[in-house]
């Protein structure tokens, strides 16, 4: 089927409410409304054909399906074989290598755009959405607020029981994520900061190798109250991940949609969308590309439940 993106942005209250995934998010204004009238474009069309071979991070896997949901004018349950992500790190590589055309991700580590600068890649990168690293815990522990004193305190090993900040006489058993993954680069960036964490080998420790493993380990860890761990609020919250557990405040401020908008919880940072710097400005990727940063592409962004940088 071939849709204009004018087309598809007129029909857009209707048709995303039915690609969205609980079927029953709707969005806060008309499509009319979320249009300023500087963001229309010549007509593009896209069709399978010509999509942009999309990757990014695991976190990020529900906005891509709602993008090629909306511009290819098809149900989610038919795109979702268009959005196979490979993680952060790993969509980067394949982006450089002519593997993908556009990334939707997390902020890659500072050795992946190393390693695109060694390759003579050059890239276009944009913020589209903010998004939180949040904490979470079993529901059973007492503890509702770590500082960022106390969190760093907790994965470089020098607070090992949760009596230390304020919870119960029983040890901590801190879970992370695997290097290249983004919420592990946002806890090096936003949390440790030059820190170094525990090696695996000195502690009862385990790293998670996909954001749901790590949810799973914290909420399941010997039915106690022991495990904490680190995801994405979009994935906790939005997506009902960490029913069962408690997303905890960082130095009193809970993470939510109007604490990160305004810029108020601590721990914050951009989801992007990345292209080659090589790609023509009438080329699929970068039509993409654009759209995503419009009033057009944020008022998607905004309905998935992510906080774009356009209210």
């Amino acid at each position: 089927m071939k849709r204009s993106i004018l087309a598809i942005l007129l029909a857009s209250s209707v048709f995303l409410c039915a690609c969205d995934r609980t079927q029953n998010a709707q969005p806060t204004n008309s499509a009319e409304e979320a249009f300023d009238g500087d963001d229309v474009r010549e007509e593009f069309v896209f069709t399978r054909e010509n999509f942009p071979r999309m990757d990014g991070s695991t976190s990020t896997v529900p906005l891509a399906e709602a993008i090629a949901c909306v511009l290819l004018g098809e149900p989610r349950s038919d795109v979702a074989e268009l959005v196979e992500f490979n993680r952060t790190t790993q969509s980067l590589r394949n982006l450089a290598a002519g593997l993908c055309d556009i990334l939707i991700v997390s902020e890659p580590s500072p050795e992946a755009f190393a390693e695109l600068e060694q390759q003579g890649f050059v890239y276009e990168i944009a913020p589209i959405a903010t998004e939180a690293l949040v904490f979470i815990v079993n529901a059973s522990n007492p503890v509702d607020n770590l500082t960022l004193e106390q969190i760093q305190g907790i994965y470089s090993g020098n607070i090992t029981n949760w009596s230390h900040v304020g919870g119960d006489d029983i040890e901590i058993i801190p879970f992370q994520r695997n290097a290249e993954s983004g919420s592990q680069v946002l806890m090096d960036k936003l949390v440790m900061a030059g820190i170094g964490m525990i090696d695996p080998p000195t502690m009862k420790y385990m790293v998670a190798f996909s954001m749901g493993m790590l949810i799973d380990a914290v909420r399941g860890f010997d039915g106690s109250a022991n495990a904490i761990g680190f995801t994405m609020y979009y994935y906790a919250e939005e997506m009902r991940m960490a029913e069962g557990l408690k997303i905890l405040s960082v130095e009193g401020i809970a993470p939510g949609d109007d604490s990160i908008r305004n810029n108020q919880y601590p721990l914050l940072n951009p989801y992007f969308v990345i292209i080659s710097a090589n790609e023509a400005e009438d080329s699929p990727a970068r039509v993409m590309y654009n759209w995503l940063l419009s009033a057009q592409g944020q008022y998607l962004v905004n309905s998935e439940g992510y906080i774009g940088i356009r209210k």
